[in-house]
């Protein structure tokens, strides 16, 4: 029996311009990146995508957990309004997509409470932390000035700085050092909800598991540009609790 995965989507406010002899506006698009598709039907899923779309938040989520096996949160190139967790901006703050932060906190929180599996990837990791009550590092070099280099500037299908590993990550790389991409200015801070499995040589938080939880893991890289290993544990966590 396949495993329907529901996937976030991101936005932008024009398309990438064609160049064509005929008319052909640039308007706003919902889209996502067909790697992360390709690795959630390479391991068995049938993935959903999830637009960040003018809807009814609370009815939305709640129809949405009882048709589907698994989440992932996608992630993007936007920032968490500190509002969300208590704060005022204080650092470097990104473009921010308030409908699509509140669609996404919303339904990790109704997967949480419905003890769906879950996987966070990068701006995913940080709704889910956020989502449970944690905040945010807002500008790691503006909080950190020493911390090491965290948005690569070489293509990110290609490891950038290692992530040392334990719990439940080190258990699904078998191993206790991998090697990951990197493309965030923010990272997480501790929460009692949330078990940090995964730092770099800096101290910067890159992986979360979810506490009283069957599966649910935030990473702070892209997965889907370098291996399957976390796609294929969580369509192993739905057939679990099958």
């Amino acid at each position: 029996m396949l495993v329907s995965v529901a996937i976030t989507s991101d936005r932008r406010p024009l398309s990438p311009i064609v160049s064509s002899r005929n008319v052909r506006p640039s308007r706003p698009e919902i889209f996502l990146k067909e790697s992360l598709v390709e690795r959630v039907v390479r391991v068995g899923g049938m993935p959903f995508l999830l637009p960040p779309s003018h809807v009814h938040v609370e009815e939305y989520c709640n129809w949405i957990v009882q048709h589907i096996d698994a989440l992932i949160i996608s992630g993007g190139a936007f920032d968490i309004d500190p509002s969300h967790y208590g704060e005022k901006v204080e650092g470097r703050i990104d473009r921010r997509d308030e409908e699509r932060t509140i669609l996404e906190l919303s339904l990790a929180r109704a997967a949480l409470d419905h003890q769906i599996p879950v996987l966070g990837i990068c701006g995913g990791m940080q709704v889910l932390a956020v989502a449970c009550g944690g905040s945010l590092i807002q500008d790691i070099h503006t909080s950190f000035p020493t911390a090491r280099e965290h948005e690569q500037p070489t293509d990110p299908a290609q490891g950038w700085h290692d992530v040392y590993a334990s719990g439940i990550l080190k258990e699904i790389y078998n191993a206790d050092v991998i090697s990951v991409n990197s493309t965030h200015h923010q990272a997480v801070c501790e929460h009692e909800r949330y078990s940090v499995v995964g730092r770099t040589d800096d101290g910067i938080i890159e992986a979360i598991s979810i506490v009283n939880h069957p599966f649910a893991l935030g990473v702070q890289w892209h997965p889907e540009l370098l291996r399957d290993s976390l796609f294929s544990h969580l369509i192993q966590a739905v057939e679990k609790i099958r």
